[in-house]
């Protein structure tokens, strides 16, 4: 069938808008009509570094209307509402223990841009492009998934704000509640208030963290994250000693950090940041060959956890359900952090997130 898609040629070049051919589903494939796309500083990565290799089509965090399921479906049917998330692949021992993001195949499943037979979902005019990123490639006005990406979304809740919980929202709230576990009255320290980070500070709010402290550059979001629930932040252009500047708040240290912004300086100092027995949880993709954070010495003597994360070490079945529970009761407002914008305008939307001018943009298909 043809779609509309945004197409990723080139790493230094803007998405194109493009009519490409998708497959019809295989038995074990679900085709999805997306409604919305949450854009994710991944799908930039993944582009600019050309970890897939163009031309393909990119989008891990869509929403929509289940339209034909392949004949060893059961888990949907046509005309279901589904939230789209990561791929895992059900059987190993880490699926098995309800860890889906470090399923054993996670990287061929989410990362290379074609099936598990080599093939590839998508074409134009004869060539191939790569799709099937984190098992969608929703960039695009229809996708082709799986049983284990999708999650269904009741009636009540807005579809359109449900893709970011595939990934965005599940990896900064998720990585709270789920991976670092912070327990009511502890303090926390997190760096960064883009969609990661400010889902984290809803996290915060909802496991009674007594204190948040946000380190953000951008105004706005320093304002927003204190109307999430933070009760400090920092600007780090005004505070050039981290250290110094949380121990002020709490001077024993924090007992959690948590890191969406890779940048290897500010990783190294959170480390300073850290009270005794703190643990520090990493989602930020820092530059290649960056080492892991901390003296050997002060890591031994504090007791200190370095914790890489993905996916807020959630199991989509089960946390995008809690999520969708937590915005019923109001305690997940994310729509605060959302802007939607057409699928059609994806480069203006990346510019404007780049700018501050968004934290959270949601590209809509039917625009």
């Amino acid at each position: 069938m043809k779609v509309t898609a945004a197409v990723a040629r080139q790493g230094d070049q803007p998405f194109t808008i493009e009519t490409l051919e998708l497959d019809e589903p295989r038995d074990d494939e679900i085709l999805v009509r997306i409604v919305g796309v949450g854009l994710c500083h991944t799908d930039l990565v993944f582009k600019a570094a050309g970890l897939i290799a163009p031309p393909s089509v990119l989008g891990h965090e869509g929403s929509g209307i289940v339209e034909k399921v392949g004949a060893g479906v059961s888990k949907v049917k046509a005309g279901d509402r589904v939230a789209i998330s990561f791929r895992s692949c059900g059987h190993c021992a880490r699926c098995d223990r309800h860890e889906p993001a470090y399923c054993h195949t996670m990287p061929a499943l989410n990362y290379t841009g074609f099936r598990d037979d080599g093939s590839k979902t998508l074409s134009k005019d004869g060539q191939a492009v790569a799709g099937n990123f984190f098992g969608q490639s929703s960039f695009a006005t229809h996708a082709l998934t799986y049983e284990r990406n999708v999650v269904k979304v009741p009636e009540s809740f807005p579809l359109e704000l449900a893709g970011p919980l595939g990934c965005g929202v599940q990896t900064g709230a998720g990585s709270i509640i789920n991976a670092l576990k912070c327990e009511t009255g502890s303090s926390l320290l997190i760096i960064g208030g883009g969609a990661v980070g400010l889902s984290a500070v809803m996290g915060a709010a909802v496991q009674g963290c007594g204190t948040i402290i946000v380190v953000e550059p951008m105004a706005p979001r320093r304002a927003l994250a204190l109307e999430l629930g933070a009760t400090h932040v920092i600007d780090p252009k005004a505070e050039t000693d981290l250290p110094k500047a949380v121990r002020t708040i709490v001077p024993i240290g924090v007992d959690y950090a948590f890191d969406t912004a890779g940048i290897p300086a500010v990783l190294q100092a959170v480390m300073q940041c850290l009270g005794p027995h703190g643990t520090f949880g990493i989602v930020g993709i820092a530059p290649p060959g960056t080492p892991v954070p901390g003296d050997m010495g002060q890591v031994m003597t504090f007791g200190h956890t370095i914790k890489g994360i993905i996916e807020g070490d959630s199991d989509p079945d089960l946390f995008i359900p809690e999520l969708m529970r937590l915005h019923s009761e109001g305690r997940l407002p994310l729509e605060k952090l959302v802007k939607t914008y057409p699928l059609k305008q994806i480069n203006e939307a990346i510019a404007a997130q780049h700018h501050g001018d968004c934290v959270k943009v949601v590209l809509l298909t039917g625009q």
